[in-house]
């Protein structure tokens, strides 16, 4: 499939039970990609960029007006849902043209044609391969998604976002149900993985830096890939991985159409796919979120996690509920002006870059 490029030209392209250490917040992540340590009041060191109280005040009133927006459309992904989170997440995201930002689409890194990608670099190029690489693996419920187009703000505000603090950013599309099936997910990852190994540096981005971020079923696919590493050598090594709305005990999950279309039809075979035991056990550095108005289901299952996991460790798990939003505007609203997962995102990616053994 031939790319479409904004801003630059695409670089060659190829088809392709430890001790668990989760960083704490305590660094912010710049521009630069730099580890910056925060002070004592958890602002930055540099006194001429701290908020006011009247903007701190501001701010926290047009968070609550848009969290009563956000409740007010319930929690359940009715297409009234789906289309009001849309509306009010658009509202305050950055627009195109995005001139800081070099995007490179539709690259294949597979043989099927949803075996694509888009890349998003600084523009101008930064030197090769020294940004850190965060690869987001998009939601739809196993049978819908996409990874960003021209014609939605929707996953173009994530690499745009990622590029504006530091990074290099890879959105994928993936096979979706009911032509694929568990655990396919996880081997369309991997085969993206082998194009960020080969590919990434002529971005600007380094391999040996690598984040997977998935959102609902991209999180599932992502926990699936994790467990997949274990068993089978990976194309590279992650520094760290981030599941947002996560259903972790595949076992228990509501026994819909878009599940049956991606586990199948026995039900009594859904446990065995399930990633509960992956997410308590990985050795990978974890960011795990849940929003405030997930669907029920998804709360459930991250209160189960929860409970494992300080059952296993005996300490609480390295999961943040996400305040004021739905199962949608968590990711919908990365990198706009009322942002609430991203601050926490960055000092995740920024901390575990700080302990890998890879920088």
């Amino acid at each position: 499939m031939a790319c479409r490029t904004h801003g630059r030209s695409p670089g060659p392209s190829r088809s392709a039970g430890a001790s668990v250490s989760h960083p704490s917040p305590t660094v912010v992540f710049e521009l630069s990609g730099r580890v910056r340590p925060l002070d004592s009041v958890g602002g930055t060191t540099d006194l001429s960029r701290r908020p006011t109280m009247t903007d701190v005040v501001h701010d926290a009133r047009a968070r609550a007006e848009r969290t009563a927006r956000i409740r007010q459309l319930g929690q359940n992904l009715s297409p009234d849902m789906v289309v009001g989170t849309q509306k009010i997440c658009a509202e305050a995201l950055p627009t195109a043209p995005f001139d800081d930002v070099a995007i490179v689409r539709d690259i294949a890194y597979g043989l099927h044609e949803r075996h694509v990608l888009d890349v998003y670099s600084p523009a101008p190029p930064a030197s090769p391969g020294g940004r850190p690489v965060v690869v987001f693996v998009h939601g739809g419920g196993f049978v819908a998604g996409n990874k960003g187009s021209d014609d939605s703000p929707f996953g173009t505000n994530i690499g745009v976002w990622a590029v504006r603090h530091g990074l290099v950013a890879v959105g994928i599309n993936y096979r979706l149900a009911p032509e694929a099936s568990w655990p396919d997910g996880a081997d369309d990852i991997a085969a993206a993985l082998e194009w960020v190994r080969d590919e990434i540096g002529s971005f600007g981005g380094s391999a040996d830096s690598a984040f997977l971020i998935g959102q609902s079923a991209g999180a599932m696919h992502v926990a699936d890939y994790l467990g997949r590493a274990s068993r089978v050598a990976p194309p590279l090594e992650l520094v760290g991985a981030a599941l947002i709305s996560c259903l972790y005990d595949v076992g228990s999950a509501a026994d819909l159409p878009m599940h049956r279309a991606y586990w199948g039809d026995e039900l009594s075979r859904w446990a065995d796919m399930g990633s509960l035991s992956t997410v308590i056990e990985t050795t990978t550095p974890l960011f795990l979120a849940v929003a405030e108005f997930d669907e029920p289901q998804f709360l459930a299952h991250a209160l189960t996690m929860a409970q494992q996991w300080t059952d296993t460790h005996g300490t609480f798990a390295p999961l943040h509920l996400v305040p004021g939003e739905n199962h949608l505007s968590t990711v919908y609203r990365l990198g706009s002006t009322d942002d609430i997962l991203g601050p926490p995102l960055l000092t995740f990616i920024s901390e575990a870059l700080a302990i890998s053994p890879s920088r």
